[in-house]
């Protein structure tokens, strides 16, 4: 049996993530994310417009109808508000949860991130290691004696923020 390759084990562990995370929202949450998915897609802006068609239809004066929402259409007006209030509020549910979900991935990013760097200055220190002792001229280069120092997180924080545009 073949062993999975790196890049299978971490896609494997990054569904096993979002699987997880999925499966943990609460009722209200998994409902608020159907809603929220379902108003994004055509067949809901076709839906409206129909039900606006056959309600402002069935609404014009004429003599043959009987009007149970004339001009202006007040119900359909306060029918659409609700609606939209609610339809604001679980799209900024799910938005919420979406963004606890990226902080979270944002976070593990940068565990790994850390961790990637404490490794290659390890590597570079073994690697200079082995350089100066087949007396390579590459040991003495000062771009790797810098990158042989360990990186300060606050130091390239405050670098950040002295240069980046406002």
């Amino acid at each position: 049996m073949n062993k999975p390759s790196p890049t299978q084990r971490n896609i494997r562990a990054i569904c096993e993530l979002e699987k997880t995370a999925l499966e943990k929202r609460s009722l209200s949450a998994r409902v608020g994310d159907l809603i929220a998915t379902e108003a994004g897609k055509m067949w809901f802006i076709l839906f409206h417009v129909v039900w606006f068609v056959i309600w402002i239809a069935l609404n014009v004066k004429s003599p043959a109808n009987s009007n149970f929402d004339p001009f202006p259409f007040s119900l359909l007006t306060m029918i659409v508000s609700l609606e939209s209030i609610f339809l604001s509020l679980f799209i900024l549910m799910s938005q919420n949860r979406t963004g606890r979900q990226q902080e979270e991935r944002n976070h593990l990013d940068l565990q790994i991130n850390l961790l990637a760097e404490d490794e290659n200055t390890k590597m570079i220190h073994m690697l200079h290691a082995l350089c100066e002792h087949n007396k390579l001229s590459i040991a003495h280069d000062p771009e790797i004696l810098l990158m042989m120092q360990r990186t300060e997180v606050n130091e390239v924080i405050s670098d950040l923020k002295d240069n980046l545009p406002n």
